[in-house]
């Protein structure tokens, strides 16, 4: 039974994020989302102008108006996801601190 509480309280430590760990994880987050954002935002832009050199404008605007909204969902996804580990890593250095 010693035991058991002894690799599952190391267990426990070892499945637990660093404060720097948690900060850069969430630097990775709001990068990853500017650039899925991007990626979308490129996507459509490259849509919209195929269609509006095929003389299609209503397909051009709709492409672009989706590529822009995916851009914006994943930048803002990025960026809450980044932003809400960022602040739980620092508030692990502060406790450490402390």
């Amino acid at each position: 039974m010693k035991w058991a509480c002894l690799v599952l309280a190391l267990a426990m430590y070892a499945w637990g994020q660093t404060p720097g760990k948690e900060i850069g994880s969430g630097a990775g987050d709001i990068g990853k989302g500017a650039a899925k954002g991007a990626g979308h935002l490129a996507k459509g832009t490259g849509k919209g102008a195929l269609n509006l050199v095929t003389l299609h404008p209503i397909n051009a605007a709709a492409s672009l108006g989706k590529g822009a909204g995916a851009a914006g969902k994943d930048v803002g996804v990025g960026t809450v996801k980044g932003t809400g580990k960022i602040a739980k890593g620092i508030g692990k250095a502060i406790k450490k601190l402390f």
